[in-house]
């Protein structure tokens, strides 16, 4: 074929060669802060992963049930109870505690990193301006081609797993507190500043409060966004529900499969109503008072 009409036959970009290049050069000088970075992530993974395993089935239900009813009432309570029952009976309970702390512990790393970021963002318009496209590309890749940068640099299992969940869930948190903080009534700002509050007495006392119902909306998608990715990462051997579809995908055993993607919709729609619940509950605790 004539090049003009296809020159791609004749001239390409190494891509490939300049990214591998790339990675292996920040794995040769970076492995010593790789390794002190996993290290909390680690920790904290143990932690939260022992004391829900550690929690027999019996009292994890009624618990989960009782803090349902103290949310929002007997609906919750009675979510609550039946998800997690029929996660239990189909032999996935222990699966299921082991993707609940990679969640719990990603979760809890993207509200320390992403609030702050998206504080920042919130109150400067160039970091704003250079924050954009960045959050535009993260959420723009796929979720599979995060795992391999992450494979690279921290190796498998569950903590690269919580790692990578971080990375993928991390965007609608620091999006959506911009937008809420964002949002809040100047005129609501200026009169707190008329007062004599400063900046940041006006952003706790004022933009925060009152942006909560945003940015619990983009907890509530981190969060669920979180699951999904837990899942994905069984691929570089993350232990939990997502494990059991995978393994059963390439067994061909449709059984395993069904418990493995079922447990994980049941887990996903307890974390989603109990999370709703949580910012449901905060806003009547604030007009109560």
């Amino acid at each position: 074929m004539d090049p003009a009409l296809n020159p791609f036959d004749y001239f390409t970009l190494p891509f490939g060669e300049w990214s591998e290049a790339s990675l292996n050069w920040v794995v040769g000088h970076s492995r010593s802060t790789l390794i002190a970075a996993k290290a909390p992530v680690q920790s904290f993974l143990e932690l939260v992963q022992g004391g829900l395993e550690a929690i027999p089935p019996t009292i994890g239900i009624l618990g989960a049930a009782i803090i349902g009813w103290l949310l929002s009432g007997w609906r919750l309570a009675m979510t609550g109870f039946v998800c997690l029952t029929l996660i239990g009976l189909m032999g996935a309970w222990e699966a299921a505690m082991t993707t609940l702390s990679i969640v719990f512990a990603a979760v809890t790393l993207c509200v320390i990193i992403g609030l702050p970021i998206g504080v920042l963002a919130a109150r400067s318009d160039a970091f704003f301006r250079i924050l954009r496209p960045v959050l535009d590309l993260m959420q723009t890749i796929p979720s599979f081609v995060y795992l391999v940068p992450v494979v690279m640099l921290f190796g498998i299992g569950d903590t690269p797993g919580v790692i990578v969940t971080v990375f993928f869930a991390i965007i609608p948190l620091i999006r959506l507190t911009n937008l809420g903080i964002r949002e809040v009534r100047e005129d609501l700002v200026e009169a707190a500043r008329a007062f004599g509050a400063g900046p940041t007495r006006v952003l706790f006392s004022v933009q925060i409060p009152l942006a909560r119902p945003t940015i619990l909306a983009g907890l509530n998608q981190t969060v669920l966004l979180s699951l999904s990715m837990a899942v994905v990462a069984s691929m570089i051997s993350v232990a939990g529900l997502g494990r059991i579809v995978l393994e059963g995908i390439g067994r061909l055993d449709f059984g395993s499969a069904t418990v493995g993607g079922i447990g994980i919709v049941l887990t996903a729609i307890t974390v989603d109503r109990y999370v709703q619940a949580l910012g449901a509950a905060r806003r009547r605790d604030k007009v109560g008072a």
